[in-house]
């Protein structure tokens, strides 16, 4: 009896008082803060805006779900790539910045069904059928292209003297090399620091290194604007907000066939990874409901599809109201296990107290002047971190890499992705139309995962039977 009084945290249909709970909810929204900002920064979407999204969005999930499944929704960097080579693209060179959010928002939402597809499916054939279709030979590798495709992008910022979204530079000729020296130092600086917090620190802040870091980085930038006179911090654009308090930025979803094929395969990747957050999730909130001794059993595992069907809804919601789409985050299932605060009313809390960030002016043109080195030394961190998630992916799922069927849809699928990238900027050209090179090997690969299992199965039961 002595054990279970001493054992502290929040379960999942459990409430803490006020003053916690409120306390509780901001440690969450601290931690997703850092990767949900940095999507919204390299993608070009309006920041207030995506933090509302991810508020509103987890709201949206949490409801779907029943109320049973306690995780926090924010922008994934899986969709970055597409996302990005979509605004970026010459199709839309000539658009507004709405403009070109509204078809990308378009695309999201369409990603949305994507998960909500597999939700039913899970539901109806059960949690394994999934991964038929998307084995990890699959999603690994789509990981790893996400990842890769980005690496130019980081180092481009990371060596960046530019002062806003649009390019400009206000350094003059004879420093302009000392400028461009002065990035490689903050971006350099900003790295190692994100690196060695998210390394040696331990605990809460440990949980903090992609707000430490930027930190760090911006002072960096404060020194050397101090010491040369060279000052790399962004200007805002003329349509910022002034004052305490605005809205965020609402745009609608504009139609656009080339926003669906760029974006709405990306949420394949996702698949993967959102199943499993769910299990662990499972296991974290289990241990607690066994240490507590309440005799509950949290069947979390069993809610796969309800999960994947409350992402696709989150990405709606999200795409909707003109946010980048996401999944639920691993940082926030963290500092779940942590804290041992499972408790769903926190996430609530959370989330309100997101949305009302995104009004707060003053932080959200805080957040946009941090400079493009530093953006551009947390990339090659986090772009890379997508990359290893994409190993890590076979490794657990224990994918033969000696297999000839598992060589063949890798191979393909990294070939045809990161050659895309780089041999053709992201659109592969095949018979006049241009196939956006992330979704281009997906497709491959599913399809020729599909074709060479043909008969597997059969000549995996001839061969047991020969045994």
């Amino acid at each position: 009896m002595v054990r279970n009084q001493q054992e502290i945290g929040y379960l999942p249909d459990e409430r803490p008082p006020v003053w916690k709970l409120l306390l509780y909810a901001l440690q969450q929204v601290i931690v997703m803060f850092p990767a949900t900002v940095a999507v919204a920064i390299i993608t070009g979407f309006h920041i207030s805006t995506t933090i509302f999204a991810s508020g509103f969005a987890t709201i949206c999930f949490i409801l779907v779900t029943g109320r049973k499944i306690p995780l926090y929704y924010g922008s994934s960097f899986s969709y970055v790539a597409a996302i990005g080579s979509l605004m970026t693209s010459e199709a839309l060179a000539g658009l507004t910045l709405n403009e070109k959010i509204s078809i990308a928002q378009f695309g999201i939402v369409m990603s949305g069904f994507v998960s909500i597809i597999a939700g039913l499916i899970v539901n109806r054939f059960g949690r394994d059928s999934i991964e038929k279709i998307l084995p990890a030979s699959i999603t690994g590798p789509i990981a790893m292209v996400i990842g890769l495709t980005l690496a130019g992008t980081a180092l481009s910022d990371a060596a960046s003297i530019a002062i806003d979204t649009a390019g400009t530079v206000v350094v003059a000729d004879s420093q302009m090399q000392l400028a461009k020296n002065m990035a490689w130092i903050i971006s350099l600086v900003t790295l190692i620091s994100t690196i060695l917090f998210s390394v040696y620190l331990k605990g809460f802040m440990g949980q903090l290194p992609l707000i430490l870091g930027p930190i760090v980085g911006c002072l960096a930038t404060f020194i050397i604007n101090l010491a040369t006179g060279i000052n790399l911090f962004k200007v805002l654009p003329e349509t910022a907000n002034s004052g305490i308090f605005a809205l965020p930025i609402f745009t609608l979803p504009k139609p656009s066939a080339m926003a669906v094929a760029a974006i709405m395969p990306i949420a394949i990747a996702t698949i993967p990874e959102s199943t499993a957050h769910v299990y662990q999730l499972d296991i974290y909130v289990n241990d607690l409901a066994k240490k507590k001794g309440t005799g509950k059993k949290f069947n979390i595992a069993d809610k796969l599809g309800l999960n994947l069907i409350g992402d696709g809804i989150g990405d709606i919601v999200s795409g909707l109201v003109g946010g980048p789409a996401g999944t639920n985050y691993g940082e926030n299932i963290s500092a779940m296990a942590i804290t041992r605060i499972f408790s769903v009313p926190v996430i609530i809390a959370a989330s309100i107290i997101a949305m009302v960030i995104a009004c707060f002016t003053p932080l959200v043109n805080a957040i946009y002047s941090i400079p493009t080195a530093v953006i551009g030394g947390m990339e090659i961190y986090l772009f890379g971190a997508i990359a290893a998630q994409g190993v890590a992916i076979m490794v657990e799922k224990k994918v033969d890499l000696f297999s000839s069927k598992n060589i063949a849809v890798i191979a393909t699928i990294m070939v045809i992705g990161l050659g895309g990238q780089y041999a053709f900027g992201g659109n592969i050209p095949f018979f006049g139309v241009n196939v956006p090179c992330i979704a281009g090997a997906a497709i491959f690969g599913i399809l020729l995962n599909l074709v060479l299992s043909i008969g597997e199965k059969k000549a995996k039961a001839d061969e047991k039977a020969s045994t």
